[in-house]
């Protein structure tokens, strides 16, 4: 019995040093990234690569896929960010009654709008001028819709992830995550109010916040473990 103690222990501590080295490598990564990407756009606001994605992009609108996009930028719209999250908070608490999960949700996508408006103020970028679909207002980069997404989903997605039993049920969660962020960040630029740039940034962003984030529950979990 004893025994069996100690291997569950051991298995917990590697796969907790796992989760902190995956963790560490990911942030360095992104915020690599996101350096590199934030340096073009502050040098060359506008520029040839943008543009060239963007009308590439552009390139598919038709009477068809235009309400298709503007149905998935609704979904990373604030209003009903903000009420996915109130519903998965509330699923969460009730499920599982206990409040870590509910404050890391609550943490990914706080901390993301905050990082947001600070770097929107910071880096100033206007919106494309062009073939808008659609009006906006504010700066765009790094794009809002964009890291709202990836931190709500994003979040979903682990805690979705960490409750799967099934090797196939974890590959659909990721699967489905990836295609609804992209969805959402691809239709900011095909309504023309994102640059691809802003969505890259977008992303980036969001992911080093999340990285924080679940770096921080991993490490509470294994402390109260």
């Amino acid at each position: 019995m004893q025994n069996g103690y100690m291997q569950r222990g051991q298995y917990r501590s590697k796969r907790a040093k796992k989760n902190r080295i995956v963790n560490k490598l990911s942030f360095w990564l992104l915020a690599a990234a996101f350096a590199g990407i934030t340096v073009f756009v502050t040098m060359q606001p506008v520029n040839n690569l943008d543009n060239n994605i963007a009308a590439f992009i552009q390139g598919w609108e038709s009477d068809s896929l235009t309400p298709i996009m503007k149905f998935f930028t609704v979904l990373g719209s604030t209003k009903v960010s903000i009420l996915i999250a109130a519903v998965v908070l509330g699923v969460l608490y009730l499920i599982y009654r206990k409040l870590s999960e509910p404050i890391l949700f609550a943490a990914a996508l706080g901390g993301a709008a905050a990082m947001n408006v600070l770097f929107k103020q910071i880096f100033s970028r206007p919106r494309p001028e062009v073939h808008r679909l659609i009006e906006e207002t504010g700066f765009s980069y790094p794009s809002g819709h964009t890291m709202g997404a990836m931190a709500l989903y994003g979040a979903i997605a682990f805690l979705l992830w960490r409750h799967a039993d099934k090797v196939w049920k974890r590959t659909l969660i990721i699967i489905g995550t990836i295609i609804l962020v992209i969805m959402i960040a691809v239709s900011r630029i095909y309504l023309g109010v994102h640059y691809p740039s802003d969505i890259t940034g977008g992303i980036l962003a969001s992911g080093i916040w999340l990285s924080i984030v679940i770096g921080i529950y991993q490490w509470m979990q294994e402390k109260r473990a």
